[in-house]
């Protein structure tokens, strides 16, 4: 058998292992690149475009939303960093206790539990990522009892101006549509 030289230039091509290795590598980072595109795009939703004239000096809002399930069943979903990753699709950790930090759709919103009362009122220093360091606004939570299911009375006081209308169309989109949908 007679050996025939390999050309200088076939040294250096990659073996179909490496190909193989190499497209893997690829989609995988397509992938990882997609998820964090998506995030940053929820992260700008967040923000949203500045609050309407009417609304730019405004710095606290009020909701009430009627949920189909009991306080105890909506304290413990607020407060549970699982239940509420599940509700929101987004990571979530929670120590549920008074003083307790969180951190909220994948890090956009953070803060601490200041005061808890079982099935009653969950009050909380809130703040989304993007404002300066150092500020916070207050989230409260009242959860009354109404039929089988609860009145929520949310009062979110203290924030900056110009947030208004982000954040009153973000509960919606963020807390209280999924929620509605993942009580069923």
């Amino acid at each position: 058998m007679i050996e025939k030289p390999i050309p200088a230039n076939m040294h250096d091509a990659p073996t179909r292992r490496q190909l193989i290795a190499g497209v893997a590598v690829t989609f995988g980072g397509l992938a990882a690149g997609r998820n964090v595109w998506a995030q940053a795009q929820q992260q700008q939703n967040m923000k949203e475009a500045p609050s309407t004239a009417a609304n730019q000096a405004r710095t606290s809002l009020h909701q009430e939303i009627e949920l189909k399930a009991g306080p105890q069943r909506i304290y413990e979903i607020l407060l549970d960093s699982k239940q509420f990753a599940a509700f929101t699709g987004m990571p979530a950790t929670i120590d549920p206790a008074a003083g307790g930090a969180f951190s909220m759709f994948g890090g956009m919103i953070v803060g601490r539990n200041v005061e808890l009362v079982p099935t009653q009122r969950i009050v909380q220093a809130w703040r989304p990522t993007h404002w300066d360091p150092g500020v916070y606004s207050v989230v409260k939570f009242v959860l009354k009892p109404q039929g089988s299911g609860t009145m929520l009375i949310l009062d979110h006081t203290g924030f900056p101006e110009g947030e208004y209308d982000s954040l009153f169309k973000g509960w919606g989109l963020r807390y209280w549509d999924p929620l509605k949908k993942y009580l069923g």
